[in-house]
């Protein structure tokens, strides 16, 4: 393991993880809605990559602006209310005069909780991964697995504007790695890794449909070709942990009395969570 390279990924990890929020707030979103490109104040979100990156706060509302700005001409589209709460921050009481308390500053997931996850995911791929060209596609992909983990949990969906491209991306990144020495993996493994995992997921899926959402078959894309770079036995360990780490957290709501066992669960952050457990497993056994 390299200390100075576990550190600095795990820098950039807590940079990235900046940036998750509104992303994040913006595509967490009911299917059929319009992205939002205003925060809850109704003012519209600029900045960074056309106000994609960045943390969840809005300027104007921690200024105490009621006006609920129009966007301005050339604005990517009108605000569009939120479809489901989020954790937006503390709101005033309603005034006396009876108007209803203005949103907060903040919204979407916590920055402090991203910056956290995304530095310690990251870190801990650098401490096994090691110098290996790969490492840079695994850092890559952390902040937008944390995007589709919130919105999954949010609403239950996984955007397409992510899962359709991610896989694409993440081969294409890994066929480059390919190319470089000290690579430790195998790009023909990564491609069939992802049509195997992601046909296997359509197969459950047209078998039961109603116990996964075909969100979770695109996102099974990019798992297996991550996982499949290390080879069909990270691919398993990494499928199965997925499996066992959603079927634990049920088990545990029902317990608790926090869910029945027909009750919905987004299971995206558990396919993610099975993948980075694959890859820590796979970078440790090529160390």
């Amino acid at each position: 393991m390299s200390l100075p390279l576990t550190v600095l990924a795990a820098l950039y990890g807590a940079a990235a993880g900046l940036l998750v929020p509104r992303a994040a707030y913006r595509l967490a979103v009911e299917a059929g809605e319009p992205w939002r490109a205003g925060c809850p104040g109704g003012h519209p979100l600029t900045g960074p990559a056309r106000g994609w990156a960045g943390l969840g706060r809005c300027a104007l509302c921690a200024a105490g602006d009621r006006s609920g700005a129009v966007p301005p001409a050339g604005a990517l589209s009108a605000p569009a209310p939120p479809s489901a709460p989020l954790s937006t921050g503390t709101s005033p009481e309603p005034g006396t005069d009876g108007a209803p308390a203005r949103p907060g500053p903040w919204f979407g997931p916590r920055s402090a909780g991203a910056a956290l996850l995304s530095a310690l995911a990251c870190g801990g791929l650098a401490a096994v991964t090691g110098a290996r060209p790969e490492l840079a596609v695994w850092l890559l992909l952390v902040p937008f697995a944390l995007v589709l983990g919130h919105v999954d949990v949010a609403v239950h969906r996984l955007p397409d504007v992510l899962t359709l491209t991610l896989p694409a991306a993440t081969a294409a990144l890994l066929g480059g790695a390919a190319l470089l020495p000290g690579s430790g993996g195998s790009w023909t493994g990564a491609l069939l890794g992802g049509a195997a995992l992601g046909g296997a997921y359509l197969v459950l899926f047209l078998i039961h449909p109603a116990g996964m959402g075909f969100g979770d078959v695109k996102l099974a894309l990019t798992a297996g070709v991550a996982l499949g770079w290390y080879g069909w036995g990270v691919l398993l360990v990494g499928a199965f942990a997925g499996f066992l780490f959603g079927a634990v957290y049920g088990a545990a709501l029902v317990v608790l009395r926090r869910a029945g066992r027909k009750t919905a669960l987004p299971f995206g952050p558990f396919m993610m969570c099975g993948t980075f457990l694959g890859l820590l497993l796979g970078g440790l056994a090529r160390s």
